[in-house]
């Protein structure tokens, strides 16, 4: 099995595309923004045409105003996906993504607590800051991770605490190394590579095409259909366009597009920063390529060496 990581606008979706076709694979989207139906433009998600060519997975799960999504129910999704196309010989290629995703496919994810309707109705008044405070003083590893405005995550973290008496912290102990200990023998990671200023081109000129390509008009339908649930809403691109837009009632005015499209910009070249990061741990995975890449590069050449390492694994 292939699994390709990368930052944002970095090739993957077109390097899995290219091995597919090398290899009779299946493409399985680790992205959790892909799940939500609708979210297509500003998700980069697979083409009509390339999902005609290539099967995917992984995508469209849910419809973007449902609240709740959680990574459990991808993985889940996901390893159904992957048995289903190895039980038919071809070869799954994993791509990604988001870090939860991944490490949760790599590694498992432990048993969590089933959503308390009635504690966290009990939290409903108090602020985000201090329900912040509340988790800073009860597991402060949490609290650091998360900004006090998270409020969805803040509250995951005290209704854990809350329903098995050990900090939310505890349960990822092993997802806070460095090192990362896959669940499976069977896979060959890909890692692309990318200086700063060429992928910082890449995302600018990546959401220029998204908002030539009708991202503006694919929220505004969103909103119109009845808006996004909280998680899809954060999605880089759509939380500034909600903004933008308001109700829909009038249109938006030109500037405040103009100013969305800046701070997509800016948000996603950040959002690549904090995945050269991560990307770190997956170093050390064997067997596996690390390849550089610039401006010039292409899906072909990639794949070609991709092929070659295969070859000697």
């Amino acid at each position: 099995m292939i699994v390709i990581l990368g930052p944002t606008a970095g090739g993957k979706s077109d390097l899995a595309m290219e091995l597919a076709r090398r290899l009779d694979g299946e493409i399985v989207s680790a992205d959790s923004m892909q799940v939500y139906r609708g979210m297509d433009i500003g998700t980069a998600k697979p083409t009509p045409a390339e999902r005609a060519e290539i099967p995917h997975h992984g995508i469209d799960l849910v419809d973007a105003r449902e609240e709740g999504f959680t990574v459990a129910r991808w993985l889940r999704a996901a390893d159904e996906a992957i048995a289903d196309i190895e039980q038919r010989g071809r070869t799954a290629i994993v791509v990604g993504g988001t870090n939860l995703y991944i490490r949760a496919f790599l590694e498992g994810l432990d048993e969590a607590p089933a959503a308390d309707a009635a504690f966290r109705a009990s939290l409903e008044s108090e602020e985000s800051a201090a329900l912040h405070a509340r988790l800073a003083a009860s597991d402060p590893v949490a609290a650091a991770r998360l900004h006090a405005n998270d409020r969805r995550r803040i509250i995951r973290a005290l209704e854990i605490a809350h329903a098995t008496g050990s900090a939310a912290s505890e349960r990822r102990t092993a997802w806070a190394d460095a090192g990362v200990r896959p669940r499976r023998d069977d896979l060959f990671t890909v890692i692309l590579d990318w200086p700063v200023e060429a992928i910082n081109r890449r995302i600018n000129a990546r959401v220029r095409r998204m908002f030539e390509a009708g991202f503006v008009a694919e929220v505004a339908r969103l909103v119109a259909e009845g808006g996004l649930c909280a998680q899809a809403r954060a999605a880089c691109g759509y939380e500034e366009l909600v903004a933008a837009i308001g109700d829909g009632a009038r249109p938006p005015r030109p500037k405040d597009l103009e100013d969305a499209a800046e701070a997509t910009k800016i948000r996603s070249r950040r959002l690549a920063k904090q995945q050269r990061t991560w990307l770190k741990r997956f170093r050390a995975l064997r067997p596996g390529i690390a390849l550089d890449c610039e401006d010039a590069t292409s899906a072909t050449q990639l794949a070609d060496a991709c092929m070659a390492a295969l070859a000697l694994a």
